[in-house]
C-alpha cells in the first residue's frame, strides 16, 4: 500500500509561482513512475505532468510545457511540481499519482495507468 499526502497549494496571483510536493510513504518509490493530474470543479480530472522511475523522463500536457516543471527527490520519497506563470485557468485541486510502470516507452498520461492517488491540494489563482 502507498499512501501520498500532497502538500503545497494555496491562494495565488495571476503570474505567481507555486511549488506543489507529494509525499510518499512506501520504501520502494524509486520504482514508481509518477504523475500529477487536476480538476477543476465541473471537469474531468486532467493530466498535468508525469516523471520516470529515474526522473529521465518527463512528460508534460500541452497546458503546462513551459510553466510547470515535475521533479523527484528519490531520496526524500517526494516528487514536486514547480508551478510558474500560473493563470487562473490553472485554478484546480492537484493530484499526485503513483504508478507500477516506469514511464519509459509511455507518457503517463492517462488516469488508468496509476494505482494510489493523494487526497488532492488546491490551487486558486485570482485574476
Amino acid at each position: 500500500q502507498v499512501q501520498l499526502v500532497e502538500s503545497g497549494g494555496g491562494l495565488v496571483q495571476a503570474g505567481g509561482s507555486l511549488r506543489l510536493s507529494c509525499a510518499a510513504s512506501v520504501r520502494t518509490f524509486s520504482s514508481y513512475g509518477m504523475g500529477w493530474f487536476r480538476q477543476a470543479p465541473g471537469k474531468e480530472r486532467e493530466f498535468v505532468a508525469a516523471i520516470g522511475w529515474s526522473a529521465g523522463s518527463t512528460y508534460y500536457a500541452d497546458s503546462a510545457e513551459g510553466r510547470f516543471t515535475i521533479s523527484r527527490d528519490n531520496a526524500k520519497n517526494t516528487v514536486y511540481l514547480q508551478m510558474n506563470s500560473l493563470k487562473p485557468e490553472d485554478t484546480a485541486a492537484y493530484y499526485c499519482a503513483a504508478s507500477p510502470l516506469s514511464f519509459a516507452t509511455n507518457s503517463g498520461q492517462y488516469s488508468g495507468q496509476y494505482v494510489y492517488w493523494g487526497q488532492g491540494t488546491q490551487v486558486t489563482v485570482s485574476s
